[in-house]
This record gives structure tokens, C-alpha cells and sequence, in this order.
């Protein structure tokens, strides 16, 4: 079923040979384990979500970067990048961002829709 060449043999056999049989259990475990990675990278998005969501109640706060980190922020994950006219760039994990300030301090904010417009990094 592989490879598309003829089954002989018993009705309920699925393949034609062993190694078209290796061949689609390889394919199979290698989705399972692309599946995995992609449940890991969002479950990584929506906890760092839930932090900035946790540390900025109010929609606009500065807290030192220490915090997140502490909190289990992992900054190798966003959803988008919103830079301004000015430059500066905003790192957003889904409708919450932030904007990494002088002397290791973090912006919060929320998602605002003239960030709609945004320029992908």
C-alpha cells in the first residue's frame, strides 16, 4: 500500500513487502513525533500567554525582565513581532507583548489594533 505495488497474499495483509511495511511505520512515527514538537511549541506559547496575561492585569505594565524568567518565560517563542515607526520591537505571544527596555526591565502591554499592521520578523 506504500509504494502502490500489488498485495499477494492474505486478504488482510496491508503491505507489499517488509520493507514498504518499515517504510510507512517510519513514516507514521515521524508525524508523531512532528505532532509532539508542535504540542510543545504551543504549549510553550500559551504559557508564556498566561505569564504576561498573570504579571499584567492592568493591560500596561513595567517589571523587571528577572521576572518573567523566574515565572518560566521562555523568550525563544512569539507569535508575532510589531515594530514600531520609531524602531522599537514588540515580541507578542498571541494578544499580549512586550518590549525589552534598558537596564534588563520589560514592557507589558496588550494587543492594540493598530498593531494589525504589523511587520513579520
Amino acid at each position: 500500500m506504500q509504494c502502490g505495488a500489488a498485495i499477494v497474499g492474505r486478504s488482510d495483509k496491508r503491505y507489499c513487502s517488509d520493507p514498504c511495511r518499515h517504510q510507512a511505520n517510519n513514516a507514521v512515527k515521524q508525524q508523531k513525533q512532528n505532532d509532539s514538537r508542535i504540542n510543545q511549541i504551543n504549549a510553550a506559547l500559551r504559557k508564556n500567554r498566561s505569564i504576561l496575561k498573570q504579571l499584567s492585569p492592568q493591560g500596561k505594565t513595567t517589571i523587571p525582565r528577572q521576572y518573567l524568567a523566574l515565572a518560566g518565560f521562555d523568550f525563544r517563542y512569539l507569535t508575532q513581532l510589531y515594530t514600531t515607526q520609531k524602531g522599537n520591537a514588540y515580541h507578542l505571544c498571541y494578544d499580549y507583548g512586550y518590549l525589552l527596555l534598558p537596564e534588563e526591565k520589560v514592557l507589558i502591554v496588550n494587543w492594540q489594533p493598530y498593531m494589525d499592521k504589523m511587520e513579520l520578523g
